[in-house]
């Protein structure tokens, strides 16, 4: 047999080369598309879904994208109503406190600050805020002493009281020390309300058992309370340090006298009378600022407003003045906010808040979704002008519409009956005052 020339085996080795390689591609090529097909991701890429020269760089940028998400963002909240927002806190806050020389604000946030508004600033495009810094820990609970010259907080951790004493600075500032020592822990549950009496003769602290101590103002306890309501949802002291009163899970709210001597040293805590009314648990209640009237809302779907002014000790009951209607109330925990001339009601519910005229129990103006959180406290301003409200990292305060048509309707039925001139005159300022506000917001109705 003749043997093949030295090109053509040359040539044939090529050829058996090359279809080899192609075979082993086809192959290879095969197998990544099954691959594809049963883990759901392109061929050539690793598990997590990227080529290998990418992988790092991409668990860089998704780290980076998710702290960035992660982080909150400030809630926007637009209203013809808004008179300002008050936001230098970097976290949540759950409390606030207006001082009872109307000078300033208080609030209390998870940033583990409390900042001291003026309130002089409110209605100003700049809003001034002094802070003091929570050491170890943050504040859930802030209250200012009578004499605004210190301010008491409730530690989230610690679970215990902080003072605060306000020192003013030659620049017109403060500076804030702790005292060098806290509280002694007494509570066995959540804490759900701390107060200062206006006298300053006593310290108010409620948890969410059953539990509502009083203190003196050294820390040590005056008196225990149990109120025998399975459990407290609210406690407080009336602004005439007389009261403290509290609701729960019962359809009533307790109140209580706490007694001091001529010399002032205390005596003793007695029942004085109870708001009995409601066919459900009470959410919250709140005081006018003489205490001479409360209010309450219950999971029941309605508010009521309560003339307190009774000779208790002679086992004369409050009477019920008002009842409306809340239908939110019963699926939901409420808040609740009484204008200081109990005139006006205001309810929040989840991040809304409503207001209602309480001499004929009417909804009158409603502020929906205020908060990127729920509503975590609310309260009018000692004037009664504005409403203050906060649930996220901001403050936010609107103007009293219905506290000034209130105004407007007291004025004009008190005109009707003034005999004398210069009463006349008084009534006229005040009735066009209250006109003025109205009309500059766009409120006054024809």
């Amino acid at each position: 047999m003749e043997l093949p020339q030295m090109p053509e085996l040359m040539g044939l080795s090529l050829l058996l080369g090359l279809l080899a390689l192609m075979a082993t591609a086809a192959v290879a090529r095969g197998w990544l598309r099954a691959e594809e097909e049963t883990c759901g991701r392109p061929a050539g890429q690793k598990a997590n879904g990227l080529p290998p020269d990418k992988s790092l760089k991409s668990k860089k940028q998704k780290q980076h994208h998710r702290i960035h998400k992660e982080k909150p963002q400030q809630h926007n909240f637009t209203h013809r109503l808004l008179a300002a927002a008050l936001k230098s806190h970097s976290g949540n806050i759950s409390c606030m406190d207006f001082s009872s020389n109307g000078k300033y604000l208080a609030t209390c946030a998870d940033d583990r600050t409390v900042r001291i508004w003026s309130t002089k600033d409110f209605l100003q495009r700049e809003h001034r805020s002094m802070r003091a810094n929570v050491e170890l820990d943050h504040a859930i609970l802030v209250r200012f002493s009578p004499d605004c010259r210190a301010f008491i907080v409730w530690l989230a951790n610690g679970d215990t009281l902080r003072v605060f004493k306000m020192t003013k600075r030659e620049d017109g500032g403060y500076t804030f020390t702790a005292t060098p020592e806290d509280f002694p822990k007494k509570h066995k549950a959540p804490i759900i309300n701390i107060g200062i009496a206006d006298t300053g003769k006593f310290i108010m602290t409620a948890s969410s058992d059953t539990a509502v101590l009083i203190w003196n103002l050294k820390g040590q306890v005056l008196s225990t309370i149990n109120t025998n309501q399975m459990n407290n949802t609210y406690a407080a002291i009336s602004p005439c340090s007389r009261f403290v009163a509290s609701c729960g899970f019962t359809p009533d709210v307790k109140v209580w006298e706490v007694c001091f001597g001529k010399k002032g040293d205390f005596q003793e805590v007695v029942r004085a009378f109870e708001l009995k009314g409601h066919s459900a648990a009470v959410h919250f209640f709140a005081f006018s600022n003489d205490s001479r009237r409360m209010a309450s809302v219950s999971k029941d779907g309605t508010w009521k407003l309560w003339d307190t002014d009774v000779e208790y000790k002679k086992q004369q009951d409050p009477y019920l003045l008002r009842t409306g209607h809340f239908e939110e109330a019963s699926t939901v925990p409420c808040r609740l906010a009484l204008s200081p001339d109990a005139q006006v009601l205001a309810l929040a519910s989840g991040s809304s808040i409503h207001l209602y005229n309480t001499r004929r129990g009417e909804k009158e103006e409603c502020f929906e979704q205020v908060h990127g959180e729920c509503i975590s406290d609310l309260s009018f301003d000692i004037t009664g002008r504005l409403l203050a409200s906060c649930g996220d990292r901001a403050v936010r305060l609107f103007h009293n519409t219905p506290g000034y048509r209130a105004v407007v309707e007291e004025m004009q039925g008190l005109l009707k009956r003034a005999s004398n001139e210069s009463t006349r005159q008084r009534l006229q300022q005040q009735l066009t005052q209250a006109q003025e506000a109205l009309k500059s917001l766009g409120a006054l109705k024809k």
